[in-house]
């Protein structure tokens, strides 16, 4: 209760904490004691007719009820009621206490009063500057007859009779309340000591009733309704199922309680049996103490090739680690990053040796054609060795390496393993990491300790995987870098690849400057298009244009059939490939720029051949594969040979086509119908080679009678200009000397030469501009059995690319102009 007019109990002795103690002995010695102070409680005798017939003080309580044959100190704060319980004091020491049926109310009235009440004789006064502390001792129920005042309250009451019939009923009752107040007092239960010692002493069914009912923690209103209920009975069963209810209320509590102290005791004991394991496990020498740790990382402090700065800062963590307990989470968390630490290769470097003859010769080993690129890494290896040789004669040579290279290419032309083959030639560690998909920049640069499961980036990783600070590194897939909310993982790259601030590289994670200039960052993409450009200008760039068939000729018989043999389990002595059938697995089974689906290809031939010497028991000492044995254990073929026409056609034109896995020959076909002078376009044609046709076709329009053609015929026919396999996307403008060709060819009626292929943008004003893919396309010609290639005038300095082998079997014809080309097609 608050300090207004309410009961507040006093201090109280908790009964009971020490489950090991006879509860029953307890109560029967201070049954005795209580005898012995006090003798057995008298009855207060009252004359109750007088007391009905006189006019009592009513004062009302806020909240909470006061039984009779129960006690309470009382505070009064509100004047009209100081002032009534003064006057009582003064006189019969009388009062009836009724409780308000709503406790905020500061100045009820009577309709806010319950009209049944307990008539109270006030025992003892503590009386302060602002409330009035009372001991109110509870006599009998009663009811109100009347207000005679309102101001204070005084009134008229009527002392209430209990009905009691006493039966075996009233006696198993008032025995299962006091087993019940028994047991809440066992499992902890605060109850005043005087009530106590009251219920211990003897009481009726009514007394021990109201004395438990002061104890139970209920509601006013439930309060009041055991306090109005005559009935002993019936308000005894009221009284059980409340103490019923709190003392399931006190098991769950108890067993909440048990639970926590079982899992704090359980956790004591794993934690002695984990120190005892400990002790255990140093004595065996299966553990080191983190004091020994603390020494032995000291030692390798010592050792290790790096700044000042960075010892100092490393210092302070093992310091930091010798204060900490070992059950300390953050002991395992600087562990975890001293280990990291210390297993980077500080200092270390391969000797290697960079002698320019030795990787030519490893190059030319290793890998077939790509002139160029072994070029261009020759040179790189060059600059490198002159490095060396500066270092040696003086003391303030450049150890950066000269530039990031970036091989781009299809996939499968062999841009990992020349990788491997410049670690090779250099004498150096090779490692790779492959960035396909990476999203989150802490992926390159690590996560920063603060976070669970922490670690170092994919540069530090493959660093202390390598064991040296200047590794071959390859960093695969860079054009298949992603970004999100996370971050742009390709931006991270940039002081990494960059060698005027890679010298001081901080990773996250380790938070300490580490030294990559000496790493020999090699990177790979499919397609330059998806590189940021701020990554793009740190990279030198060095194109694969992919191999030719005659390439991944020699490649399958110098390399890729001895590695599937190998593979297989079968001799490379005893079976033997035609030359005829590897060249019908390369055209007929294959499209691709590189060689893998060439090898797939190959070890399936080979695992067909090894199980067919098994079943079959083949006794020949030497087997030899033919293009009929091929399609025996291939199928039939996955490709058609592209050939050129069997006779000279009008409309029809041969060009040629760069693909992403070589190139090949295109055929334009034009066919005009009567009409308006309409072009259709079809064969899944893209937006350039469209606007091509629609070039080509203005041309011949302005140059009509320069062609030969009639005006009036070009507007009376409608024009279809077919590219066939339809399903084949087609795009950009290398194929408008084709279609102007074919354009001019139909109108003339005048065939074109089956023996000629052509390539060239061509203008509206009838130029032939330069084109890419020169050398993919010439070998597809050559291929298709072309005799003669028109080529723009342009072009003749890419000559020089084209395999000797189409050279000699193909004439290349210039031409800057579409009358040089008409000239050579047309019959």
């Amino acid at each position: 209760m608050t300090n207004q007019d309410h009961s507040e109990k006093p201090p109280q002795d908790e009964l009971a904490k020490d489950s090991t103690l006879d509860i029953d002995q307890e109560i029967a010695e201070l049954e005795k004691m209580t005898q012995n102070l006090f003798g057995k409680p008298q009855p207060t005798k009252l004359d109750l007719g007088a007391i009905e017939e006189a006019i009592l003080p009513i004062i009302p309580i806020k909240e909470g009820v006061l039984y009779p044959s129960t006690e309470s100190v009382l505070t009064f704060g509100r004047k009209l009621s100081q002032k009534s319980v003064r006057k009582a004091l003064k006189g019969s020491k009388l009062v009836v206490l009724v409780t308000q049926k709503r406790s905020n109310l500061e100045e009820p009235t009577v309709d806010d009063l319950y009209m049944v009440g307990t008539l109270a004789t006030l025992e003892r006064a503590l009386d302060t500057t602002t409330q009035l502390n009372v001991l109110a001792r509870g006599i009998e129920r009663v009811g109100i007859i009347e207000f005679t005042q309102t101001s204070p309250f005084y009134g008229k009451i009527k002392v209430l009779k209990e009905v009691l019939n006493k039966d075996s009923e009233s006696e198993a009752l008032a025995k299962h309340l006091q087993q019940e107040f028994h047991n809440s007092i066992q499992m902890g239960r605060s109850v005043e000591f005087l009530s106590f010692m009251k219920l211990m002493s003897g009481a009726t069914e009514s007394e021990l009733t109201d004395q438990i009912a002061s104890t139970l923690t209920n509601s006013t209103k439930e309060k009041q309704k055991i306090l109005e209920t005559l009935d002993v009975k019936e308000r005894m069963r009221l009284v059980a199922a409340r103490l019923s209810h709190e003392i399931e209320i006190l098991k769950i509590e108890k067993d909440v309680v048990n639970k926590t102290q079982t899992k704090m005791s359980q956790a004591m004991r794993e934690n002695v049996l984990r120190e005892r394991l400990r002790t255990i496990q140093k004595e065996l020498g299966e553990v080191e103490d983190e004091a020994e740790m603390a020494d032995e990382y000291d030692k390798k402090l010592r050792k290790l090739k790096c700044t000042p700065e960075i010892k100092e800062k490393v210092a302070k963590e093992i310091k930091k680690m010798r204060q900490m307990s070992p059950y300390n989470p953050e002991t395992g968390y600087l562990r975890s990053w001293l280990d990291a630490f210390f297993e980077l290769p500080w200092g270390k470097l391969s000797k290697g040796n960079y002698d320019i003859g030795k990787a030519e010769k490893i190059l030319a080993k290793n890998h077939y054609g790509l002139p160029k690129v072994k070029e261009r890494i020759l040179e790189f290896i060059a600059v490198l060795q002159h490095k060396q040789n500066l270092e040696k004669s003086s003391d303030k040579a450049d150890q950066t390496i000269p530039t990031i290279l970036c091989f781009v290419g299809p996939p499968g032309v062999g841009k990992t393993s020349i990788g491997r083959s410049v670690a090779e030639a250099l004498g150096r560690k090779f490692t790779k990491v492959s960035l396909g998909g990476v999203r989150d920049e802490a992926e390159i640069r690590g996560h920063r300790r603060t976070y669970v499961g922490a670690m170092p980036g994919r540069i530090i990783n493959g660093i202390k995987q390598a064991g040296t600070m200047n590794p071959v590194f390859m960093l695969d897939e860079v054009d298949k870098l992603a970004s999100d909310y996370k971050g742009d993982p390709s931006s991270a790259l940039l002081e990494a690849l960059d060698p005027e601030q890679n010298f001081g590289f901080e990773d996250h994670y380790l938070d300490v400057p580490f030294d990559l200039s000496q790493v020999l960052f090699i990177t790979t993409a499919n397609n330059l298009e998806t590189i940021p450009p701020a990554l793009r200008d740190r990279l030198e760039i060095i194109p694969y244009t992919g191999y030719t068939s005659e390439e991944k000729f020699f490649i399958a018989k110098d390399h890729l059939l001895e590695k599937v043999l190998k593979a297989n389990g079968l001799s490379d002595k005893s079976i033997v490939f035609q030359d005829d059938a590897v060249e019908k697995v390369i055209s007929r089974y294959t499209r691709e720029a590189g060689v893998r689906d060439l090898e797939r290809n190959l070890s399936k031939i080979t695992r067909k051949l090894a199980r067919e010497l098994l079943t079959k028991k083949v006794t020949k000492k030497l087997l030899t594969i033919t293009p009929e044995k091929v399609r025996e254990y291939l199928g039939p073929e996955d490709y058609d040979e592209t050939l050129t026409e069997k006779t000279n056609q009008v409309g029809l034109a041969t060009g040629l086509a760069w693909t992403s896995v070589g190139g090949d020959v295109l055929f334009v076909e034009v066919a005009l119908t009567p009409g308006k002078g309409q072009i259709k376009l079809t064969g899944k044609l893209g937006d350039v080679m469209k606007e091509s046709a629609q070039a080509a076709l203005t041309y011949v329009q302005a140059n009509a009678k320069k062609l030969g053609i009639l005006p009036s015929k070009i507007d009376k026919s409608n024009i279809h200009i077919h590219v066939p396999e339809g399903a084949v996307p087609k795009d950009g403008p290398s194929a408008g000397v084709t279609i102007t060709t074919a354009i001019v060819s139909a109108f003339t009626k005048t065939p074109v030469r089956k023996t000629v292929a052509m390539t060239g943008e061509v203008t509206l004003r009838g130029r032939v501009l330069r084109i890419g893919g020169l050398k993919e396309k010439a070998i597809a010609a050559h291929r298709a059995g072309s005799q003669i290639v028109i080529i723009p005038k342009d072009n003749l300095r890419d000559l020089e690319d084209i395999p000797k082998s189409v050279k000699d079997n193909v004439k290349f014809v210039p031409a800057d102009h579409v009358d040089q080309v008409l000239k050579v097609a047309l019959c």
